[in-house]
């Protein structure tokens, strides 16, 4: 089984690879007993900059230097530096539609796969942006659902929630505290006022620490909390989805840029990539393809007329 690493910090023959991800081809090794630092040996066969080669030895400071990714995480990345690059002559063909929704069902099914990650603990967080109704949220819940399908037939409790709608800080301290223990996973669905207020950005940095411990404390003198006997500090083990309609490229403040930053640094960011209402129409089309309105039992011209209707009014 392949594995796939995240170089945080290194470098290829003076190139710096600091966020590039690649396929593992042997473990880190130490230079030296003598010599701080050491390398990884890597495929770049899918990569430009190489000179041709198949595999490459990336120097690290360390092997903390180096971190294990899904796969899907990969398939992001590289997609994302093919687009980035581009036809050589800059003249840019037109996509396609059914290579559009090509493009948006591949972002989808690395959306289902990091939500199953994080269900399963594999990974601790995600962040998912895209405009609103575009199914962000079902292949997570669907993920979700999944992994407590037992937990479901013995009558527990559930060790995940969609959170919806308002959320102060002092309420996603409480959400946190209920979500603390490993296996546990809390979704933030649309909660974009968490990302406008400070302390409740400084209460969800700190649960996407990726130190060995994530330590939250409320220093600040809560009635609520006292009420409900919580302590003003706690370890949470939990994960952490945050669905967003905000585009973290688009934001023009600087000081919200830099929390968001911040939390990318933390966590998986994926972007949907769904940023032009042709877009949106395409995702539309292609759920209304797999079955979305078959509960309504139209007969399959009208149903394909409604969505030539609706793709036309949004695109023209």
């Amino acid at each position: 089984m392949k594995k796939y690493i995240k170089i945080e910090e290194g470098a290829y023959r003076g190139q710096d690879m600091s966020g590039r991800i690649f396929p593992i081809l042997k473990d880190y090794q130490k230079f030296s007993a003598k010599q701080e630092g050491g390398f990884v040996t890597v495929d770049v066969s899918e990569f430009d900059g190489f000179l041709g080669k198949d595999k490459a030895r990336i120097n690290v400071p360390g092997i903390s230097s180096l971190t294990i990714v899904p796969e899907g995480q990969f398939i992001q990345h590289r997609d994302e530096l093919r687009r980035d690059k581009g036809p050589k002559d800059n003249k840019k063909k037109k996509e396609t539609d059914e290579q559009a929704i090509e493009r948006i069902a591949n972002r989808f099914a690395i959306l289902d796969e990091m939500a199953e990650a994080v269900a399963t603990s594999k990974v601790r967080a995600m962040i998912v942006s895209g405009p609103p109704g575009i199914g962000k949220s079902y292949g997570v819940e669907k993920a979700l659902e999944k992994q407590n399908m037992f937990t479901d037939i013995a009558g527990d409790k559930r060790k995940f929630e969609m959170v919806k709608g308002a959320m102060s800080a002092i309420g996603l301290y409480k959400k946190l505290y209920e979500f603390k223990e490993p296996g546990c996973v809390c979704c933030f669905d649309d909660c974009d006022a968490i990302l406008y207020d400070d302390l409740a950005l400084n209460l969800l940095k700190a649960a996407l620490d990726t130190t060995l411990k994530r330590m939250l404390h409320w220093n600040t003198e809560s009635r609520t909390l006292q009420a409900e006997g919580m302590p003003n500090h706690f370890e949470f083990n939990g994960g952490v989805i945050f669905i967003t309609n905000v585009k973290f490229d688009n934001v023009k403040s600087k000081k919200l840029q830099d929390h968001l930053a911040a939390l990318q640094s933390r966590c998986h960011y994926l972007d949907l990539t769904i940023d032009s209402m042709r877009d949106r129409m395409l995702r539309i089309r292609q759920i209304c393809g797999i079955g979305m309105l078959d509960k309504y039992k139209m007969p399959s011209g009208l149903q394909e007329e409604l969505i030539q209707f609706i793709y036309n009014i949004n695109t023209n």
